[in-house]
């Protein structure tokens, strides 16, 4: 085992200095080291056999500004998504209660926008309270945000606002063209300012060289202090997005960036999102060994497929996993 994962004890205590080479040494350690190590230190913070089942809806598709390279919502790139408005508040809510009755603790709520509007303020915060009233957690994901928009968001009820940023910064540039890292990073800090948790992670699989992969956990670790929930996506490629031709990353990959998520954020909540629907009953068993505890459920996230509700549960019926009862704090 290498020298970072002999010491599991101290692996508990978050970090935020590490290195690119000591996120390198963890990402490429031997595979069963590494498993082992990953699985050490969520027992040590998290329930070993629980993982949170979130719902997201799409409360406004399609038409968005930004110029993403792997999203089929992009104005820029005709994939044969229409556009649509703003959800009325009572449809959210009932997909919500619908949520709700089919065993999610976690709502979020995510529109195609490059920045949220005044005029769609008081929606938003009526969605969120009518959610939060339901007794679910609450996030939503609206792209940039002004510090006046947090703190309304955050008086409204959010509980994480979801604002991924992507890829390493080295890497970013050939991903999206029409917003900077450093507004990524922006926004997250007005999020945190505001006492929102943080909801921030990446898409792999999107063509990017491994230290791409080792270099975004290392910028998430990196935060002070790490967020809350980390999301890790595999890209569902969409035809005539500029990566929608992007060669699949080899599950094994897949999963170390799980493990050394875990290792890293040790009391962060790794979700695995996009891109389950592609992966195998197999791979995902080794995600939640790596680490992973919370999925989002249902047949759709935001405009990609998703597994369907009865094959998540039937696969923890199979791995003895029991989806979280309450919300994760």
């Amino acid at each position: 085992m290498t020298q970072l994962l002999n010491d599991i004890d101290r692996l508990l205590t978050p970090r935020t200095d590490w290195t690119r080479e000591e996120a390198a040494e963890i990402y490429r350690a031997p595979f069963n080291d590494l498993i082992f190590a990953a699985q050490s230190v969520h027992r040590k913070c998290h329930p070993a056999n629980q993982v949170q089942t979130s719902q997201l809806l799409s409360i406004k598709t399609g038409g968005c500004a930004e110029d993403c390279g792997y999203c089929n919502q992009s104005a820029h790139f005709d994939t044969g998504l229409k556009a649509s408005k703003l959800m009325p508040v009572d449809e959210v809510l009932e997909a919500a209660q619908k949520a709700k009755d089919g065993g999610a603790t976690r709502f979020c709520m995510g529109a195609a926008w490059r920045e949220l509007k005044a005029r769609d303020e008081d929606a938003i915060c009526d969605m969120i309270s009518g959610v939060k009233a339901m007794g679910m957690e609450t996030c939503v994901t609206l792209g940039m945000l002004e510090d006046d928009q947090a703190k309304k968001l955050r008086e409204a009820g959010l509980d994480y606002y979801n604002h991924n940023i992507d890829t390493a910064p080295e890497d970013y540039g050939r991903v999206i063209s029409t917003r900077t890292y450093q507004d990524r990073l922006d926004t997250l800090e007005r999020v945190r300012g505001a006492g929102i948790h943080v909801c921030t992670g990446g898409i792999i699989g999107m063509g990017e060289p491994e230290t791409a992969r080792i270099g975004l956990i290392a910028e998430l670790a990196n935060m002070d202090p790490h967020p809350e929930s980390v999301p890790i996506n595999h890209l569902v490629a969409v035809e005539n997005t500029p990566l929608g031709d992007s060669k699949p990353l080899d599950a094994i990959d897949f999963v170390r960036t799980i493990a050394t998520a875990r290792i890293m954020m040790p009391k962060s909540m790794a979700r695995l999102s996009a891109g389950r629907e592609g992966m195998s009953r197999e791979t995902q068993a080794l995600c939640f060994l790596a680490g992973a505890n919370s999925i989002f459920v249902g047949e759709e996230l935001l405009t990609t497929p998703n597994p369907e509700k009865h094959e998540d549960f039937d696969l923890f019926k199979t791995l003895g996993i029991e989806p979280m009862t309450m919300p994760a704090e």
